[in-house]
């Protein structure tokens, strides 16, 4: 089942909203709440796939609720569900998957929702994979300041240290206050900011697509939509993925064109 969780402070809009949402196949509705803090909460319990947002929580920004949720897990669905239609271009910049506009057209709100049901169906929950929370064996904690030695990065780990070809780097990506680097076969984590890997990865083969991911052009094998102003990077004999924004989309485009 594919879990939805529902943030709006009108009682009537979470009816409506869930009456909608749970009449489509597949769809579940796992927590809804009325305000940013209840919001932050339910998530870190319940972990849902989608996100159906209002712009104004009874006075609070219903956009930095978004950007909050998606620096949780930058996979969420956002679709921001609102009578306020001046904030698309708000939403872009969180890289919402859809914007509804009160009051709701239940045909606009299928396809959306068959839209993504059609991503799980390609890619399932791309990106996210068990077994990578606090306490994983094996995963290092910090990279050393050591730059590189013949294309290798230092990674230091509690109790070994790694050699990682840069080259091998599928892509990094940020989740839940870390920094995952993303090989074909392993994983390893840092501290280390997205910026801060950025900058010890080689410019003309690494792209900072997405605020939460860096991909290795070279190692890409397909590009795909995924939502209206984002799409999913895939890799080769890789069962994870990468966001990236339009705009990179476009860059990329130019650069193999």
């Amino acid at each position: 089942m594919i879990k939805v969780m529902l943030i709006d402070d009108e009682p009537e809009i979470l009816k409506i909203l869930r009456k909608m949402v749970e009449k489509q196949p597949d769809y579940q509705v796992v927590a809804q709440c009325r305000d940013f803090a209840g919001a932050v909460a339910e998530f870190a319990r319940h972990r849902p796939d989608v996100a159906f947002v209002d712009i104004d929580l009874n006075g609070e920004d219903g956009l930095n609720c978004a950007r909050v949720l998606t620096e949780l897990d930058p996979k969420l669905k956002v679709i921001f569900a609102t009578a306020h239609s001046e904030y698309m271009a708000n939403a872009f910049e969180i890289y919402a998957f859809d914007y509804l506009v009160k009051p709701f057209n239940m045909e606009r709100m299928v396809r959306t929702l068959d839209r993504i049901r059609n991503t799980f169906a390609e890619g399932g929950k791309a990106g996210l994979t068990e077994g990578r929370g606090e306490g994983d064996p094996g995963l290092p904690d910090k990279i050393s300041r050591s730059e590189r030695y013949r294309g290798k990065l230092l990674i230091k780990g509690k109790e070994q240290t790694y050699l990682v070809d840069a080259e091998e780097i599928l892509f990094v990506e940020r989740l839940e206050g870390n920094t995952n680097i993303v090989t074909a076969g392993e994983q390893y984590r840092t501290s280390l900011s997205l910026s801060d890997m950025e900058a010890k990865l080689d410019g003309d083969r690494f792209l900072r697509c997405h605020k939460s991911y860096i991909v290795n052009l070279s190692r890409i094998t397909r590009i795909e939509p995924y939502g209206r102003w984002t799409y999913v990077v895939r890799f080769k004999n890789c069962e994870l993925s990468a966001l990236m924004t339009a705009q990179n989309y476009e860059k990329v485009r130019e650069l193999f064109s």
